[in-house]
C-alpha cells in the first residue's frame, strides 16, 4: 500500500510541474516594430498569447498583440489575416490594405510565414511596402535594437541592409550614404561605406526613436531606441525628461496607449483565449492522483 501510494504520489508532483511549465509556455514578451515610410511602432513590448488558438506563439500572434495594445481602435480596427493556398498570409496591416504587399522579419532574419513561431524576447518588425510594384523597399537595421547612452558619450552604431543574390539567398551589407533621423528630425549625420555612423546629440535625459532615410532607395525604417542619460549632478545640459516616443509615427500621429479604444472584434479573432489550457488540465490530473491516492488509504 505504501508502494502504491508513494507512486500516485509521484505521479501527481509530475503533473503538476508538467502544469506549471505549461503556463509558463502560454505567453512571452516580444517587441514589435511596424513602419509604412516612417515608424509607426519602434520596439514596442507586448504580451504575446495564443490568440488564434493554432497552439504556438506566432507572428500573427505577435502582430495582433501589437494593434491590440497601440493602434487606435485595437486589433479589430487596424489588423487583419486570412489563411491563402499559400498558408496563413496579412490583409490588413496598422489600418493599411493594399492587397497582401507586406514584409515581415523576426530578429532581422525574413520569416517564412505569419505561423512562424515567436519567444521571449524576439523583435518582430513588420513592414507596408511603399513599392508596390517592383517591390523593391530595403529592409535594413542597426548592429542594436536598444541601447543606454549616458551623457558625455558618443557611440557608434552600424546601419546593414538585407540583399539577395541571384539565387535569391539573403545576406547582410552595409547601407552608405543614409541620413540619420531622431524622433522624425534629420540630424545630418551620414552612414559611412561601411554603414557606420555617431555624433547622435539629445534634448535632454529621456527616450529617443533613431531611424534612417535614405536618398537614393526606399529603406524599410529601422529602428534603434536609446535611452539618454543625464547625471544629476550635471547642469551643462537640461535635465529635461523626454517622454517615450516608441509608438509614435515620424509620418503620421498615433493615439498614445491612454488614448487607444478598444472596439469589437468579429471573426475568428473575436474571442482571444486566455491561454493555454493545459496548466489547468495538468492540475485537474494531478488533484483527482490525489484524491485516489486518499481514497486507498481510507479503505485501508
Amino acid at each position: 500500500m505504501k508502494k502504491l501510494l508513494s507512486i500516485l504520489t509521484t505521479v501527481a508532483v509530475i503533473c503538476c510541474l508538467l502544469g506549471v511549465s505549461a503556463a509558463a509556455d502560454a505567453s512571452a514578451k516580444v517587441y514589435v516594430t511596424v513602419a509604412n515610410g516612417g515608424l509607426e511602432l519602434a520596439n514596442s513590448e507586448v504580451t504575446v498569447t495564443d490568440i488564434d488558438g493554432d497552439g504556438a506563439l506566432t507572428i500573427n500572434d505577435a502582430l495582433y498583440a501589437a494593434h491590440e495594445s497601440y493602434f487606435k481602435g485595437g486589433a479589430a480596427a487596424g489588423y487583419a489575416s486570412e489563411m491563402s493556398d499559400y498558408g496563413l498570409m496579412l490583409t490588413k496591416l496598422w489600418g493599411i490594405e493594399n492587397g497582401g504587399s507586406y514584409g515581415y522579419y523576426v530578429n532581422n532574419a525574413s520569416a517564412w510565414s505569419l505561423a512562424d513561431p515567436v519567444k521571449d524576447g524576439d523583435y518582430v518588425n513588420a513592414f507596408v511596402y511603399q513599392d508596390t510594384k517592383a517591390f523593391s523597399d530595403r529592409y535594413c537595421y542597426f548592429d542594436k535594437a536598444v541601447a543606454d547612452v549616458n551623457q558625455g558619450e558618443n557611440p557608434a552604431f552600424v546601419l546593414n541592409g538585407v540583399y539577395f543574390d541571384e539565387n535569391y539567398t539573403a545576406y547582410s551589407a552595409p547601407i552608405a550614404g543614409a541620413e540619420i533621423t531622431v524622433n522624425g528630425e534629420k540630424t545630418g549625420i551620414v552612414t559611412d561605406e561601411e554603414g557606420r555612423f555617431s555624433g547622435l546629440t539629445f534634448a535632454g535625459q529621456g527616450v529617443y526613436t533613431v531611424s534612417a532615410v535614405s536618398s537614393t532607395e526606399t529603406l524599410v525604417a529601422p529602428a534603434l531606441t536609446i535611452s539618454y542619460s543625464v547625471p544629476k549632478t550635471s547642469t551643462s545640459e537640461p535635465d529635461t525628461e523626454v517622454s517615450e516616443v516608441s509608438t509614435v509615427s515620424e509620418t503620421t500621429e498615433v493615439a498614445s496607449t491612454a488614448d487607444v479604444t478598444r472596439g469589437t472584434v468579429e471573426g475568428d479573432l473575436a474571442n482571444p483565449k486566455s491561454g493555454d489550457s493545459s496548466a489547468v488540465v495538468f492540475s485537474a490530473a494531478a488533484l483527482v492522483i490525489s484524491c485516489g491516492a486518499l481514497l486507498v488509504i481510507k479503505k485501508k
